[in-house]
């Protein structure tokens, strides 16, 4: 018996409909960590409210207990749980408080806080019986939290209820992404649907997606409060050029002596509801402090060096510990014939510091040949050729 060849569309078919169930499996598994996060903060902000709430000498002692709890589970748990997460699972809790969630139908958002509800009682009423009632388990009260929590902490920034009730009903009905959420309360859509006399056209208008708004599963699950929330590390470039060269210039920098000493490399940071990636962090043995190095695959513009600015604020008020000086900022600009680096040396509170730094940090021109020739090197391996 002679064995029948597959056809292409037979096989197409089949192929189409595995690809398919794996694409809808995995964005199912992303939403499903999400909501389970989300519960689990809502759970976490209820319990430190309900604390509070257990007399006038707790409540006194309400910042006390988070900075505390910041640090313990902080320790336990790794990144996440720092005092403004906890601040934000606080709030979270008070703008959908039980009383909402346990009338509300699954799969719909909770109500604005200031709607009036069946029984006439207000949403702040509504929390105030907290106490009184039962939380859900977790897998029930997931299931009241269609989106993801980094949504819910964009709509925690937004000050008036309608508007962020507004903004919460159209994320969902619409399917906007965070960055489309985001887009949304920035252009103060609200406010402009409230003046305009064409409310259809300009809600038609802010629904029309932009390049980059849908989000992958991979990068759902690669969010950063689901990678805080999972205590998973995170090390992500934007291409395989910026990854490999990452890696070849810490292994530059290690190699010129003993004075640099690694400490991270893709490093997170959050300032207000942004979040930011350091792509490398060292130590100066000799300084005495930080060296925060960011990567560009192009050419240096003065957002750059804004950018690191921000970056060294931070790790002032954040990484450095006593003892240390300043952290000092690099720059390196790998664009094709415009390699460069650049040292930010303006944070630093004097010029006999700054003179220092100049004297012992290595060359910007030697790192930027270096740049250059593994940049040069790295492109020939990826197209097949010898560097020449």
């Amino acid at each position: 018996m002679t064995k029948r060849a597959l056809s292409t569309s037979d096989y197409d078919g089949i192929r189409s409909g595995i690809v398919e169930v794996l694409e809808s499996a995995r964005r199912a598994a992303a939403r499903s960590v999400n909501a389970v996060m989300t519960a689990s903060y809502w759970e976490i902000g209820r319990r430190i409210v309900e604390f509070e709430q257990g007399g006038a000498d707790r409540a006194a002692y309400g910042e006390a207990l988070v900075a505390r709890l910041a640090d313990d589970l902080t320790q336990r748990f790794g990144r996440g749980f720092g005092r403004a997460n906890l601040a934000n699972m606080r709030a979270f809790y008070l703008q959908w408080p039980l009383g909402q969630i346990v009338q509300t139908p699954s799969g719909k958002l909770p109500l604005d806080p200031n709607v009036q509800t069946a029984s006439g009682e207000s949403a702040a009423a509504a929390a105030a019986a907290d106490d009184a009632a039962t939380p859900p388990a977790l897998a029930t009260l997931a299931a009241r939290f269609p989106l993801p929590w980094s949504a819910y902490v964009r709509l925690l920034s937004v000050k008036s209820d309608a508007a962020r009730a507004y903004y919460a009903s159209e994320a969902l009905r619409e399917g906007w992404s965070v960055r489309q959420l985001d887009r949304q309360v920035n252009s103060q859509l609200y406010e402009r649907l409230a003046l305009s006399r064409n409310k259809a056209a300009l809600i038609e208008k802010a629904g029309e997606p932009e390049p980059g708004d849908a989000m992958t599963p991979e990068e759902a699950i690669r969010d950063p409060f689901v990678l805080e929330f999972l205590d998973i590390k995170d090390e992500y470039s934007e291409s395989d050029l910026e990854d490999a060269l990452i890696h070849r210039l810490a292994d530059f920098l290690l190699e010129l002596g003993d004075d640099f000493a690694f400490i991270g490399r893709q490093r997170r940071l959050r300032i207000d509801d942004t979040w930011f990636r350091v792509d490398l962090v060292f130590f100066h043995r000799r300084l005495k402090c930080l060296v925060v190095i960011d990567l560009k695959v192009g050419r240096f513009s003065y957002a750059d060096a804004g950018q690191m600015h921000l970056y060294l604020n931070y790790a002032r008020e954040h990484w450095m510990k006593p003892g240390e000086n300043p952290p000092v900022g690099l720059i390196l600009c790998a664009g094709k014939g415009s390699a460069e680096a650049r040292y930010a040396l303006d944070n630093l509170p004097n010029k006999i510091l700054a003179a220092e730094y100049q004297t012992v940090l290595p060359d910007e021109q030697l790192i930027a040949e270096e740049l250059e020739r593994s940049r040069r090197q790295l492109e020939a391996r990826r197209g097949g050729s010898k560097e020449e």
